[in-house]
């Protein structure tokens, strides 16, 4: 019989399986990509992959095939154009195919490896590189805005359950989230093209530690390149490997956090940090443990009261 269970809204979000949805897409389109192996990092996992004529890319999927998950995806190649064409290094979907349960994309595999630290000079960087998304998006009015996921949860991401289930803690700061969404827009303003996951971990480097790269543009979509600069922030709470990066990002959290205080609005802030303390409390319950949940439940009160 065939198996009709309902999938558990809140379990973790499966990792990629990449031979089983490389073997899909070979059977689908007959190219001839080997695999070659994981990458590191992601939440979600994507895979090298070897084009018969030797050239990488990286594998990744839409985890499915509607035809609402399609047009995404293929918005989202269109969007990483114009965002090459305004100096932002974003990778081109080479291949794009709709398989029975998801979709598939190999993507350019672009030069670079992830940062092992992070500095001011980089943080900096990334910032300028956000900038230049501003106004990219004013004559594409099909692209939706950003929604903050502050009344409702997202799709497979930002889920409000987990943090009413799991402890006072977390069902507080869910309640303070929710009461910001009733005096917040439920969606960004602004016509930028943002990367609504923009931090080093979602960046390649060269040897000099130069930006080579932007991936993981899933989320990309209309709004405010503002925004960035507290997906970065968020980010510079991970602890540092030593006492150097330790350092190294506590400066860079001095930075950013003027800049922020100089560019974005208290109540746009504080819309902003709520979706990210949402996001990141979510995503710590459902897959990591308590002492990530920790860390984003003060990261999240450090703005938000």
């Amino acid at each position: 019989m065939p198996d009709t269970a309902i999938p558990d809204p809140l379990a973790p979000v499966p990792r990629l399986d990449a031979a089983s949805v490389l073997e899909q897409l070979r059977t689908a389109t007959g190219t001839g990509l080997e695999l070659i192996g994981p990458l590191p990092g992601g939440e979600v996992g994507a895979a090298l992959v070897r084009w018969p004529d030797g050239h990488d890319g990286v594998l990744t999927h839409w985890g499915d095939a509607s035809d609402e998950a399609w047009a995404h995806v293929q918005r989202t190649a269109e969007l990483l154009d114009v965002a090459r064409h305004a100096g932002i290094p974003a990778p081109r979907y080479e291949l794009v195919t709709r398989l029975p349960d998801r979709i598939a994309v190999v993507q350019e595999r672009l030069p670079g490896e992830p940062p092992s630290r992070v500095d001011l000079a980089m943080v900096e960087h990334l910032v300028a590189i956000a900038r230049r998304g501003a106004d990219l998006l004013q004559d594409r009015p099909d692209v939706p805005a950003a929604e903050l996921y502050l009344l409702r949860s997202g799709p497979g991401f930002c889920l409000h359950q987990p943090l009413a289930q799991y402890d006072d803690r977390t069902r507080r700061l869910l309640d303070l989230i929710r009461r910001i969404g009733t005096e917040s827009p439920h969606r960004m303003g602004g016509d930028d093209l943002v990367h609504t996951d923009f931090h080093p971990g979602n960046v390649l480097v060269d040897r000099t530690g130069a930006v080579t790269g932007v991936v993981d543009w899933d989320g990309v979509g209309r709004g405010d390149h503002r925004f960035a600069l507290v997906t970065l922030r968020f980010d510079l709470a991970v602890p540092g490997v030593d006492a150097q990066d330790r350092s190294a990002r506590s400066a860079a959290a001095r930075w950013l956090d003027n800049r922020i205080d100089e560019l974005i609005d208290p109540a746009t802030l504080r819309a902003y940090w709520a979706h990210m303390g949402l996001r990141l409390v979510d995503w710590a319950i459902r897959h990591h443990g308590p002492d990530e949940v920790n860390r984003w439940l003060t990261v999240a009160a450090s703005r938000l009261g």
